[in-house]
């Protein structure tokens, strides 16, 4: 039994089409992002898997897990506002990998909760600090560094070629 409660099936159901709308934006478009229809539900959904994590006390009270949903929050809001009133130049890197280092973080829960559950009676991982559950969190970490480094790298190609026009 994978000892997931109902409310637990729903926050997992919201992540999962939440990451696949953010995979969606930075396939298409290089970056998340709300002015599309796939990076406007990325945000909306995640921060929607983020409010609901906030209501699971699977390990017992308020803990790590906790303190990522509002980290999560926190990052989606200012990347928000700074896509919404600033647009261009540093808002522009904010809004851009602040999204895709929300995205990192669905990595951290997603992980564990599926490596301490999965395969039934032997889980892959024997908690979150499972030294193999760090390395492949670490791994997604440097993909992430790679990932943020290469949008970077194409708003400040974007930058030049609009000054140069």
């Amino acid at each position: 039994m994978l000892n997931i409660s109902p409310f637990g099936m729903f926050h997992t159901a919201i992540a999962l089409v939440a990451v696949f709308f953010g995979i969606t934006a930075l396939v298409r478009y290089g970056e998340i992002g709300t002015r599309t229809r796939s990076g406007a539900l990325y945000v909306w959904l995640t921060a929607a898997t983020a409010f609901t994590g906030l209501f699971i006390f699977r390990h017992g009270g308020f803990g790590v897990p906790h303190v990522l949903a509002i980290v999560t929050l926190v990052v989606l809001a200012i990347a928000a506002a700074a896509e919404r009133f600033g647009g261009s130049g540093f808002a522009r890197y904010v809004t851009v990998l602040g999204n895709s280092l929300t995205l990192f973080f669905h990595l951290i829960p997603g992980l564990t909760e599926t490596g301490t559950r999965i395969p039934i009676g032997d889980p892959a991982f024997t908690g979150p600090e499972d030294p193999v559950l760090t390395a492949i969190v670490g791994v997604g970490f440097l993909v992430y560094l790679t990932g943020a480094a290469m949008q970077a790298l194409r708003i400040r190609r974007g930058f030049r070629t609009a000054a140069a026009a």
